[in-house]
This record gives C-alpha cells, structure tokens and sequence, in this order.
C-alpha cells in the first residue's frame, strides 16, 4: 500500500477573510488555484476537498472536483484532513495542502511524497525556504523553524529565534505549510491533547515534536506566498497580471 492522497482543507469563516476559498483572483476561486495545481503533482493518486461548507462543496463539484463532506465541529484543517484519512484506508500517505496557496509548487508536493516512500523514519515532512525580505522574519505572523544536522525540525516559532548572528546571518527559515503525513501517525496526532508549547505558540505541529514524532523538513529556494488578508489576494492578482503581461508582450 504506497498510494497518497492530497486533502486541501476549506472552511468558509476566516475571522480575517470570510468567504475566502471562493474569493476570486484572476477569475478563479482561490480554492480553485489550489486544487488545479496539486492536479499536476503526479505523487498524489487523488485529490479531495474537505468542507463542511456547501457553498464550497457545491463549487467545487461543479469544477469536477472529489469533495467530502466533514464535520463542522473541526478546530483545525488538521483535524478536518484527518477525519478524510480515516475513512481512507487504502492511502498510505496523506499530504495536507493549505486551501490558501494557489502558488503550491506542484514539484514540491511530489518531494513531500518521495521524502514519505524513500525514508520510513520520517513521520512527517513539510517544507521551509529562507526569508526573502529578512524584516518579515520578526513578524509573530511568520512561522519560523530552525533544524538539526539531519534536516529535521528542532523547533517552530512565530519569534525570531535563534538569535541573528553577529555578521546578519540568520538560522532559521520560514515554515511553508504544507504536511505529509504517514497515515498512521497522522490519526495518532489528532488524537493527542494540544500540547503545552503548542498552546503558547498556537502552533499546532509542535505537539508532533513534544510527542517525539520525526518532522522532517525540505528546504526549497523559494517558497508560495499564502493569502490572509484580501489585500493578500489583490496584491497577488496584480503579480499575476504583470506576469501575463511580460509573457504577452
């Protein structure tokens, strides 16, 4: 059983951006973005929308998408992926894709998938990249990870740390959302209670590292930008209309 689905959690009420996964940019859905891109990662055998929002679910049948249909009593998109994997059996491996990435690199997504096939010790893998304006790395809005000699994660924090280095270095990278689990330990992970540092971080995947799970991470060049905000969303339909023009003229 080596077979990955990709589950991108939507929910419709973002205290910061209600209605989000169906925002258009360039006159797509968000959600929609997302979804085509993680089409075009040959690691993945399926690829589900999980909502407990028909809004959503009615527009991404009508995309021709595979939806499911969760529980509306979900804290976290975590949770919602995880109630998708357990009815899931034939999967081996679950990636969970964030519903507010429509720049997902598809190629990153099958390293995730290769990383999970190729190294049973990796319980998890996500991904990082280093910080291309260094004063975003002192927003609590940056999720920061510093690793050990083996490319595993030590920690994860909104703060700046460990502290730059007296010649303007940094160690750490900025943590790009984006999980793949094994099956199993992703159902364990649901399971466990919220976590003393996760709670003081509001960072969910330190409750992997208190419990001793191996997060194993990929360091890109580059990383996707996610939307938050609708000037998040404005700002990347005018990049993209940029780029569209240079490609046309």
């Amino acid at each position: 059983m080596s077979k990955t689905v990709g589950i991108i959690p939507a929910r419709w009420n973002s205290t910061r951006f209600p209605g989000k996964p169906l925002h258009l940019i360039a006159g797509k859905p968000l959600l929609k973005h997302v979804w085509e891109r993680c089409l075009r990662a040959n690691g993945l055998d399926l690829v589900v929308i999980a909502t407990d929002d028909m809004r959503i679910a009615s527009a991404a049948f009508e995309w021709g998408a595979e939806v499911a249909l969760t529980s509306p009593k979900h804290c976290t998109g975590t949770n919602r992926v995880a109630e998708v994997a357990r009815k899931t059996k034939q999967f081996a491996y679950v990636i969970n894709i964030q519903g507010d990435e429509p720049l997902i690199d598809p190629r990153l997504i099958n390293k995730l998938v290769e990383k999970l096939r190729s190294n049973r010790k990796v319980e998890i893998v996500t991904a990082a990249h280093p910080f291309k304006d260094p004063a975003d790395a002192f927003s609590a809005h940056q999720v920061k990870v510093v690793l050990d000699l083996r490319g595993n994660a030590l920690y994860f924090s909104r703060a700046a740390i460990p502290a730059p280095q007296k010649d303007g270095r940094s160690l750490f990278l900025r943590h790009q959302g984006v999980y793949g689990f094994r099956r199993g330990t992703l159902l364990q992970f649901v399971r466990w209670k919220p976590s003393p540092l996760e709670r003081a971080e509001s960072l969910e995947q330190l409750r992997a590292l208190e419990n001793g799970v191996t997060v194993h991470v990929l360091v890109t060049a580059t990383g996707s930008p996610g939307i938050d905000t609708p000037e998040d969303a404005t700002a990347l339909e005018q990049a993209l209309a940029r780029a569209n023009r240079r490609m046309s003229s």
